[in-house]
C-alpha cells in the first residue's frame, strides 16, 4: 500500500504520515529532507542556493547528511524551499523519491507533491493543513524545544515566504491532488489529529474493499 502526505510546514503533517506508517507497518520517507540535505550541501560547497547549477550539483550529497542537526533549523528550511524551484533539481530528487514510493510492499512518503507529482497513483492521498498562525506558532514551539534561537516574528516571515515560493513555483506546486482526505488540525490536538487520520484512512481503505 502506497500512502501519500502533503501539506504546508507545521500542519502536523510529519506526525500523521509517522503514525500511518506505523499503523500500516510501512517505511516512512520525509521528502522534505532531501531538499534540506541539498541546501546544506550547497553551503558546504560554497555555492548558491539561488544559482541552478550549484543546486544541482549539491543532490550528490551523502545519505549521512539526512540525520546532520542542522538540517531542523529555520534557516535550512528556508534555503531548502529557494532549491526546490529548480526544474534540475526536482528531477533528481524525484527518482529517489519515486523508487522509494514503489518498493515493494508499500511506504508512506510526506511532503508537497506526493499525491501529485512523485505518486498521483497512491492509494490514499492526505492534505494535512491548518490556519497559517497556528503552523507559525508550532513551527516556533518546535524550535524552541530544539533549543534553536529565534524570534517569533523570524519564523512568521520565514515561514510566510516558504509558503510563497512552495505554492507559486512553476514546478510542482504545493496544493492538493484532488482525490486527496484534506484534514485541517488547526483546531485538533495532535493525538486528534493522528485519530482523524488513521479513522479516514480505515474508511477509505474499507469502502475499497468492499
Amino acid at each position: 500500500m502506497l500512502i501519500a502526505v502533503d501539506g504546508p510546514v507545521a500542519a502536523g503533517k510529519g506526525a500523521i504520515a509517522g503514525a500511518l506508517a506505523r499503523r500500516f507497518k510501512l517505511p516512512h520517507l520525509n521528502t522534505g529532507l532531501h531538499y534540506r540535505a541539498v541546501a546544506r550541501q550547497v553551503l558546504l560547497n560554497g555555492g548558491n542556493v539561488d544559482d541552478e547549477d550549484d543546486a544541482f550539483d549539491a543532490c550528490d550529497f551523502p545519505i549521512e547528511l539526512l540525520s546532520e542537526p542542522h538540517l531542523i533549523s529555520e534557516l535550512i528550511a528556508d534555503l531548502a524551499s529557494h532549491v526546490a524551484v529548480f526544474p534540475a533539481v526536482r528531477q533528481a530528487l524525484f527518482e529517489r523519491e519515486w523508487a522509494f514510493a514503489h518498493r515493494r510492499g508499500g511506504a508512506v512518503l510526506e511532503g508537497r507533491d506526493i499525491g501529485t507529482v512523485i505518486a498521483p497513483d497512491a492509494d490514499l492521498k492526505f492534505y494535512v493543513t491548518a490556519e497559517p498562525a497556528i503552523r507559525i506558532r508550532h513551527r516556533f514551539e518546535a524550535l524552541m524545544e530544539a533549543e534553536y534561537p529565534i524570534e517569533l516574528r523570524e519564523v512568521a516571515a520565514e515561514l510566510t515566504a516558504r509558503d510563497k515560493r512552495d505554492r507559486e513555483r512553476a514546478q510542482a506546486p504545493l496544493r492538493a491532488a484532488s482525490d486527496a482526505i484534506v484534514l485541517d488540525t488547526s483546531q485538533l490536538m495532535r493525538r486528534d489529529a493522528v485519530t482523524a487520520a488513521i479513522d479516514a484512512a480505515e474508511g477509505r481503505l474499507a469502502v475499497g474493499i468492499s
